[in-house]
């Protein structure tokens, strides 16, 4: 095994899978059952930090459904939302990636996304927006739009 590659466990099966950072995490696929693997930067209990520079490998290209949180620290909403979206982070982990977008230091990604408000929630799946939510929602709301894409 290359010192470069990382071993990897499927969120389905368990199987230990060698995965080589170059290639492109967001796209590696189990090699038993092909399920997505979770990039390893992602861990279960923290979002995954997104910038203009790596978004479109670690959203567009996400073999993943992606939940994208465009937000502030000077945003009051959006710190209330954050314990949320850590939870679905862990609960969700393997079959969702949740992401968040600082706003003030991203004005590419916002700007593309059409964000006027925030907290703003990205549904994202296959590359391509499928719905989003403006503003502070509770749970069950962010589960239900979960449901659709999950």
């Amino acid at each position: 095994m290359s010192e470069k590659k990382r071993t990897v466990p499927c969120p389905v099966c368990g199987t230990a899978n060698n995965v080589d950072p170059a290639r492109g995490l967001t796209r590696a696929r189990c090699g038993r059952c092909h399920s997505a693997l979770a990039p390893p930067a992602a861990t279960p209990d923290v979002p995954v930090a997104v910038n203009d520079a790596n978004f479109p490998e670690q959203v567009i290209d996400s073999t993943l459904p992606v939940l994208v949180d465009f937000w502030a620290p000077w945003c009051g909403p959006c710190r209330q939302v954050a314990p949320m979206l850590e939870e679905l982070a862990r609960h969700y982990h393997g079959r969702l990636l949740v992401a968040k977008v600082n706003v003030d230091e991203n004005p590419y990604t916002s700007r593309e996304f059409r964000v006027a408000s925030i907290p703003t929630l990205v549904f994202v799946k296959n590359g391509f927006e499928v719905t989003r939510l403006v503003g502070s929602h509770p749970r069950s709301e962010v589960e239900r739009l979960l449901a659709t894409i999950l």
